[in-house]
């Protein structure tokens, strides 16, 4: 590995680590010489795999790139950077981003400035950078959850040393604000609130791949939400790998259904957030979440087993009776609230009689959607060390038969859905059919339905007509001129010039100096008519004097001169409305 310069390579250990206080750091981008450079007209594309943090993960890096100069290619082959950005929760993953490296090394060959990098959890994990810079050596960059800030600098030293680089930070981890982002969607946005986690269940990498759980600070988290609101995006989604854990660590009584009002009362459409720990699910939180419309009435809330003995042996910190005591205070507290879940099927050493009992929690919790795994080993975390006897026929033959009864489950929910009409935010065109378009009910069930690609980003509604259990049909349930409009009118009266017309228009109607002029006016007016019908010349002149005196005072009163400003203001946004609805 003579070309490859290591600067710092995993330490489970330093990964475990809890007794370091995470710093609070506000980024400044500088875009360093060679990065700049050899951005200029080249373009970029990530890959990434896993889970939403994965996603924003994107975003971040995204923004970097285009800081430096970069613009995003329209396919993977065309780019001049290629980022892979892996997910480390199950072996599966690993597997695709190997053969996802592979698929670069002809155009490596063919392009000697083509550049490689290999980022995210799945680098975190000890041996993974090595393995990945000697078996692919056309890989250029190798670097952790951690280093992403770091991103123009490990390419301006790549540029600069004519080296291929390992840099993966091991440590607890520190929250970086003011982070440059590029966003994939411009109607649905996630929004970090916290990082890392400190749960440690047996069977999870995560606290090793992205450190202690940590939360941002309050201000930070509403400014972000209340721009995006500005915007115009439709939906939020507080992520975290445990939001409820969200302002412990602040010790200052700081809990999430703080943050989860906060946000709430910015007025975002939609309000989702994940995901939940059952352990630190609270009744303040239900109330929260019952208490506001635009949070969304639907909970991701991962089991993992409906064993207790298992949930002991996983770290769950809770059991069978508080899962579905807790699934009872929601459904009694919120109505209707749909439940999805993570469950993992041959934990090591899993008998029939403990699978048994996560085929009956599911029977009776009747999920509306559920993530279901055979468990994967990863490697140092404390499930690895653990001798297993389950056969791996019986962990498949368990996956099938729990899939039957969570698709009972998912089905029950699916029938009660025909005939009625769901609120639904149209994501775009449907990529199995040109002719629909897709979106998600508040519930997060997918819908398919007849409707104009401009509808996109568009909250409709729309009653179902079909049941395709894992997604259904429905039918456009409102003219969509109708939404165009509507949403003009909302997205006017958010404008700062249609803000300040109305100020200007209430401070007009208010004034009783204005009044009186506008009185006066129409006295003098009167008396130039009488005047004019009786031939009265010197009247008529007199009277209209009179009024040209007054329409001046009038031009020239503050608070009318202020209205027609504001008003000129206004015409401009007003022809733009006129243009999008032609």
């Amino acid at each position: 590995m003579g070309r490859v310069v290591v600067k710092s390579l995993p330490d489970m250990k330093q990964a475990r680590n809890r007794t370091l206080r995470p710093s609070l750091i506000r980024e400044e981008v500088v875009v360093p010489p060679l990065t700049k450079a050899f951005a200029e007209g080249k373009t970029y594309h990530i890959k990434t795999f896993g889970c939403q943090a994965n996603v924003r993960d994107e975003e971040i890096m995204s923004g970097y790139l285009e800081v430096a100069g970069f613009k995003r290619a329209s396919s993977e082959e065309a780019a001049d950077l290629v980022i892979i950005n892996t997910c480390a929760v199950r072996e599966n993953a690993e597997e695709k981003v190997y053969g996802e490296i592979g698929k670069f090394k002809a155009h490596s060959l063919k392009d000697p400035e083509f550049t490689l990098a290999v980022c995210g959890c799945m680098m975190q994990e000890e041996g993974a950078a090595k393995k990945i810079m000697s078996s692919y050596p056309y890989v250029n960059l190798v670097f952790g959850t951690h280093n992403m800030p770091n991103l123009l600098n490990l390419l301006e030293e790549h540029l600069a040393r004519k080296k291929d680089l390992i840099d993966v930070i091991s440590f607890p981890g520190d929250i970086v604000e003011n982070l440059p982002s590029s966003r994939l969607d411009d109607c649905k946005a996630y929004v970090n609130i916290t990082y890392g986690c400190d749960k440690f269940c047996t069977y999870c990498i995560v606290p090793y791949t992205r450190g202690r759980e940590r939360s941002r600070a309050k201000e930070d988290i509403l400014k972000e939400c209340e721009e995006l609101v500005k915007q115009g995006y439709k939906e939020i989604t507080l992520l975290g790998q445990n939001v409820n854990s969200y302002g412990k660590d602040f010790k200052d009584g700081t809990s999430f259904a703080t943050i989860l009002e906060d946000v709430a009362k910015l007025g975002i459409p939609r309000l989702r957030f994940m995901t939940s720990h059952p352990w630190d699910f609270s009744d303040e939180m239900l109330e929260v979440i019952a208490k506001y419309p635009n949070i969304m009435k639907c909970i991701h809330l991962p089991v993992q087993s409906g064993n207790t003995e298992m949930l002991r042996l996983m770290g769950r910190r809770y059991s069978r009776e508080d899962y579905l005591d807790l699934v009872r205070r929601i459904r009694e507290k919120i109505p209707g609230c749909a439940l999805t879940t993570d469950i993992i099927v041959g934990f090591p050493n899993e008998t029939e009689e403990q699978f048994l009992d996560t085929l009956t929690l599911c029977e009776q919790v009747k999920y509306d959607a559920a993530f279901t795994f055979i468990y994967s080993p990863r490697k140092g975390t404390p499930a690895a060390a653990i001798n297993d006897n389950v056969s791996d026929k019986d962990k498949h033959d368990r996956f099938d038969r729990l899939l039957k009864v969570v698709e009972a489950g998912v089905m029950s929910h699916s029938k009660e859905m025909v005939g009625k009409t769901y609120d639904v935010l149209a994501d775009g065109v449907s990529k199995k059919d040109a002719g629909r378009l897709s979106g998600y009910t508040e519930s997060g069930k997918l819908v398919n339905f007849p409707g104009p690609s401009y509808l996109k980003g568009h909250i409709v509604p729309v009653k179902i007509v079909e049941d395709h259990a894992f997604s259904m049909i429905g039918e456009l349930q409102v003219d969509p001129i109708i939404v165009l409009l509507d949403d003009a009118a909302q997205k006017l009266s958010r404008e700062e010039a249609s803000i300040r017309f109305k100020e200007a228009m209430k401070a007009y109607r208010e004034d009783e100096s204005v009044a009186k002029i506008r009185d006066d006016m129409e006295d003098a007016q009167k008396r130039m008519m009488e005047c004019a019908s009786k031939s009265d010349d010197e009247g008529y002149q007199k009277a209209k004097n009179e009024y040209m005196s007054l329409a001046d005072l009038y031009k020239k009163h503050p608070v009318v001169a202020n209205l027609a400003a504001a008003e000129s203001e206004l015409e401009p946004l007003l022809k733009e409305v006129a243009e999008i609805l032609e």
